[in-house]
């Protein structure tokens, strides 16, 4: 496990390959790749990020994680592979959320986007992505830096 703090200064304990703080979490969020570009979403508020969002009544987090794909990019799913678990300490309440590395063959052009603008595709992210202010504060801390590492170490070789 590892425990560091985030861009707000909450604690996060992340783990790698299990879900080592619930079964059920509440939220998801997914590492996405078409085309051998990175699938991201431009949040209405936040900003540049990967799709994500809450797990609905009655789903579990793997229909959730493709549920909000499609909802958020317009990306149809084709693999859906799990990287770890993160708890957030927030100063709002706890957050569990499980995340994702997604495959999507497809993407559709979408009439809604919910609470964001659609696609966004990069060829890369950038180096200094915390100093980017075009991108979300979910882009900014040691999760995406940890999870990248193994999604280039499993998926992109």
């Amino acid at each position: 496990m590892e425990v560091f703090k985030d861009y707000y200064n909450n604690t996060v304990k992340l783990v790698i390959g299990r879900e080592a703080f619930s079964k059920q979490p509440k939220h998801v969020w997914v590492i996405t790749r078409y085309q051998n570009q990175w699938l991201l979403t431009k949040h209405s508020d936040r900003g540049i990020e990967f799709p994500g969002g809450k797990v609905e009544e009655g789903e579990i987090s793997e229909e959730a994680a493709i549920r909000e794909v499609k909802e958020e990019t317009g990306g149809l799913v084709s693999e859906l592979y799990f990287i770890g678990q993160y708890y957030v300490d927030g100063k709002g309440g706890d957050i569990i959320k499980n995340i994702y590395f997604a495959d999507v063959d497809v993407l559709e052009d979408e009439a809604h986007y919910y609470e964001t603008e659609g696609p966004v595709l990069m060829d890369d992210l950038p180096k200094n992505i915390k100093r980017d202010r075009r991108f979300s504060f979910m882009m900014k801390d040691q999760v995406l830096v940890k999870a990248m590492k193994i999604v280039e170490e499993r998926f992109l070789t």
